[in-house]
């Protein structure tokens, strides 16, 4: 895995980031086009997901990748968080229409994380 995609220990949970935190479109889309190689490994619906946004910028090509993953791995996805992604309203809600899934949105990394690892 590289450095923008791998498991994070949280109060004792493991927890797959996804960050993408300050990238240009193209960092997005090729982190992105990585990540389901990496879940397919874990059981349906196990794998707990925070996606860090912040500071990111998206082209078209960066969006439908995403999309597309949001799709590919839902079925190992026990929750999946959005850090960063406030500032694109729009985009959280079309992905969670497009992947047909719920995705919880939040201010910061450790408010997500905390969410994730509560249950």
């Amino acid at each position: 895995m590289t450095d923008r995609i791998r498991f994070i220990a949280h109060q004792g949970k493991q927890i797959f980031l996804i960050d993408v935190s300050n990238c240009s479109a193209a960092e997005v889309e090729t982190t992105f086009r990585g990540v389901p190689t990496h879940l397919t490994a874990y059981p349906l619906g196990s794998v707990l997901v925070v996606s860090d946004f912040t500071g990111a910028v998206f082209d078209e090509e960066a969006i439908r990748v995403m999309k597309e993953t949001a799709v590919f791995d839902k079925p190992y996805v026990k929750k999946s968080a959005l850090v960063g992604a406030e500032d694109f309203p729009q985009f959280s809600e079309n992905l969670s229409r497009f992947a047909r899934r719920e995705f919880s949105t939040f201010k910061t990394r450790e408010e997500a994380l905390a969410w994730l690892a509560k249950d």
